[in-house]
């Protein structure tokens, strides 16, 4: 398998991968479950209400007639076809601002409009905390923007800043579902550790009353296990990492690579999670997977036969305007012929232009899924 074949099939693991991880498929497993699909029979009334990176394409899955009662937050510059009748808002990501603020309000509203009898289906996926902000009382937005970029600096789990999300706000944590006398059956697409659906979005409408539904409809684990069955059929033996990854990315991509060239040839290897980036200095375009790339490229330099595919499954690393990146053993070789300078690329967190000069992105625009991180090793 030559280095061309080696990239090909990478992107063709993260494509099913994808799949595995469709938030349509996964709402629409979940409205065939028999407890779900009586809740909403035999409602008086059933709304709608999406918000996150993917909640255009699980509303899509939804019958028209719950549309028409439909309210949906889509980050801006997301596409918002399909979605019939529903009533469709654009507010602020990765952080918080007027609109956020706006759409909250319009959320509380339109969950205190459902009384008993009522159900309210709830579609939840990653980028929900910025989506929707209202701070609590006696919290600024501009203090809980400088809190919350406070601790992501720090390389801090996306746990740990929905906690922090979830302390601030007067929304998440349940508070939004709390102001509907209805039923709520709450479907999430989840991009964190462990798959709480408290968590997921800082958990708006997850307000932990006995009777309501919370239920994961897709995660990073389901796509791994799609991609290591288009492996399998394939004819590469998969090995999947048994931890997730986390922690500093550079660190976690070295890491990854000398797991890697352990393979034996026809192997591959597959790995999610999220990790984290530690701002040092500067403030470049780059994101985690690009800076797990590098790390990797750095271990890997003068190895052969291996290559590997870092990349997000929203189709939007960080700053950046890419998924990810692919790295070999020679991509540190050619960056040098080219006068780039990867040590200088990962301390001015400055990654993207790297790999755009490398031609070794893959940018793929917005998946209409997040559900955290994946990479993929090939020995060939």
């Amino acid at each position: 398998m030559n280095g061309k074949r080696g990239r090909r099939l990478l992107e063709r693991l993260f494509r099913k991968a994808l799949e595995g991880a469709d938030p349509r498929r996964g709402v629409l497993e979940a409205l065939s479950r028999p407890s779900i699909a009586r809740l909403l029979a035999t409602a008086r009334r059933v709304g709608v209400f999406a918000c996150g990176k993917a909640a255009a394409p699980m509303v899509q899955a939804i019958p028209e007639r719950f549309r028409q009662r439909a309210l949906v937050v889509l980050p801006r510059g997301f596409a918002a076809e399909g979605l019939g009748s529903a009533d469709v808002l654009f507010s602020s990501h990765p952080e918080p601002d007027s609109s956020s603020v706006a759409a909250a309000r319009r959320a509380l509203k339109y969950f205190e409009g459902f009384g008993r009898g009522d159900v309210i289906l709830c579609l939840i996926s990653g980028g929900a905390s910025s989506l929707l902000a209202m701070p609590r009382p006696g919290v600024t937005l501009a203090a809980k923007r400088w809190a919350v970029r406070r601790l992501m600096r720090s390389g801090a789990s996306i746990v740990d800043i929905n906690r922090l999300r979830k302390s601030l706000s007067a929304v998440k944590g349940g508070e939004l579902g709390r102001r509907a006398r209805a039923r709520l059956i709450t479907l999430v697409l989840s991009d964190v550790p462990g798959d709480d659906p408290a968590l997921v979005g800082s958990g708006p409408t997850v307000r932990g009353r006995r009777g309501d539904v919370a239920l994961i409809v897709g995660s990073n684990r389901l796509g791994l296990e799609a991609a290591a069955r288009e492996a399998r059929g394939l004819r590469s033996s998969t090995r999947l990492t048994r931890g997730r990854l986390s922690g500093e990315a550079r660190d976690e991509g070295a890491r990854f690579a000398r797991a890697i060239r352990r393979l034996e040839s026809g192997q591959v290897l597959l790995a999610g999670g999220e990790t984290t980036v530690t701002i040092r200095g500067g403030s470049g375009r780059g994101g985690r997977n690009l800076e797990f790339a590098l790390g990797a490229a750095l271990e890997l330099e003068g190895s052969t036969g291996v290559s590997i595919l870092a990349a997000g499954s929203d189709g939007v690393d960080g700053s950046s305007s890419a998924a990810g990146a692919f790295v070999d053993g020679a991509t540190l070789a050619r960056a040098r012929r080219l006068g780039l300078d990867p040590g200088r690329a990962l301390d001015r967190h400055d990654t993207e232009p790297f790999f755009r000069k490398l031609g070794d992105l893959l940018v793929t625009g917005p998946t209409g899924t997040n559900v955290c991180d994946w990479a993929f090793g090939v020995r060939r």
